[in-house]
């Protein structure tokens, strides 16, 4: 798909490709007829911005069958579907990319994403569309992922002509109309839409690729990033008063104006202590205990990497000792019986000095402590489908508590 010469933009030959495209995959198309068309000369082909508008250049119409332009017009709705844009973002922040050929990286490996499984089925590949096999990438894998796995080079220096727009890698072209150009969807119209593609999708499962109903399920369900939010909630369970008790004459107190000949002490917030409560019952599974260590490598970084301030506490039915986190490798997870992490709050508050911040790691088959603990608690529940007679093997009506509502919630996984 290389550019051509100018001409006039077909919208008949455009719009009955749209026609095609919405025929051979119809949940998508709530989103092909969401697109508002902007022709452009600026183009190579067809692009899209994060407004949903997409661009497309008169000479790429005029030269491409109608069937391989429905296929064009499957791809570009599904970077916005699949929020390329947003995405490519967060890894530009994420990882330091910046610069045109970083935004072509991640537009090729978007194009990996969409391609592998999207043709087939009435919908044809365009010419020139990039695949992952063809640069010896495994299939079924995110933008994300394959960026990790090639650098650009001269072997894809065919595809320097390479631009979907600003909608496939976040990057604002010249040709966007931005924000306040006419015909761009807001952003609850864009959360509408993705929401009634996805609707589409889990209403037909057995019709659809495999990463369309992967993008679906976390359409609805989308994934926490749950080690920010543990984080986050630690650092504001111990940003309250309580933590702030030692003084300092390092920096003296402002009061110290007030009196004068005499130096203050200025309160100093200490770090906080943490102690990590994790369910070693029968119910949680052995790779569920292998991540809980890894939870406490990551609470122990949230805490400023303050090894010596974090505590953890294997507990089932009955707590074990209490072992200062030296190295997450050398914490013996004992257990395997019933659940009762009440015995493991209690041991966790009589330990000396008390902590700052109680984090229970568990799939929450357990009684909670019938009243507030004198600390924050934060509860990390592992991930797990819920089925009927899943939750005990001797009794299948049981329903387990929900954690208390002065606990904070952060769903691992």
């Amino acid at each position: 798909m290389s550019p051509g010469a100018p001409g006039t933009l077909d919208l008949d030959k455009l719009f009955a490709a749209r026609l095609h495209a919405a025929r051979v995959r119809p949940y998508l198309a709530t989103a092909l007829f969401a697109l508002h068309v902007v022709e452009s000369r600026q183009v190579p082909t067809m692009a899209v911005d994060r407004y949903w508008r997409c661009y497309v250049s008169p000479a790429f119409v005029a030269r491409t069958p109608e069937e391989e332009l429905a296929g064009a017009w499957v791809h570009e709705v599904s970077h916005l579907l699949r929020d390329h844009h947003g995405r490519g973002d967060r890894v530009a922040r994420e990882r330091g990319l910046s610069g045109p050929g970083e935004r072509l990286r991640m537009n090729i490996a978007a194009d990996c994403e969409i391609n592998d499984d999207v043709f087939g089925d009435g919908l044809v590949r365009p010419e020139g569309a990039v695949e992952p096999g063809p640069l010896g990438l495994p299939t079924g894998r995110l933008m994300e992922d394959y960026l990790r796995m090639f650098r650009l080079g001269p072997h894809l220096q065919d595809l320097v002509w390479l631009d979907c727009g600003s909608g496939a890698d976040g990057l604002e072209r010249e040709w966007d109309l931005g924000p306040d150009g006419a015909h761009g969807l807001s952003a609850q119209e864009r959360d509408a839409v993705r929401f009634r593609v996805a609707q589409g999708i889990t209403g037909r499962p057995g019709d659809t690729p495999k990463g369309w109903r992967r993008w679906a399920e976390e359409a609805f369900h989308p994934p926490q990033p749950w080690r920010e939010l543990l984080g986050a909630a630690i650092r504001s369970a111990v940003a309250g008063s309580g933590a702030g008790d030692d003084y300092t004459y390092g920096r003296p107190s402002r009061r110290s104006a007030g009196v004068p000949g005499a130096v203050l002490p200025s309160l100093r917030r200490r770090p906080p202590r943490v102690c990590v409560v994790i369910d070693t019952s029968g119910s949680v599974s052995d790779p569920e205990l292998g991540s809980a260590l890894l939870e406490v490598a990551a609470i122990a970084r949230a805490v400023g990497g303050r090894r010596d301030l974090v505590s953890v506490l294997p507990c089932d039915a009955a707590a074990r000792s209490v072992h200062q986190l030296c190295g997450a490798e050398g914490i013996p997870l004992i257990g395997g019986g019933g659940t009762d992490l009440r015995t493991g709050f209690a041991k966790a508050l009589r330990a000396g000095p008390r902590p700052d911040v109680v984090v229970v790691l568990t799939d929450g088959q357990t009684p909670w402590p019938a009243t507030r603990p004198p600390c924050r608690t934060v509860v990390g529940l592992f991930a797990r489908p819920r089925r009927a007679g899943s939750w005990s093997e001797h009794d299948p009506d049981y329903v387990p508590d929900a954690p208390p509502a002065w606990a904070r919630v952060v769903e691992i996984g």
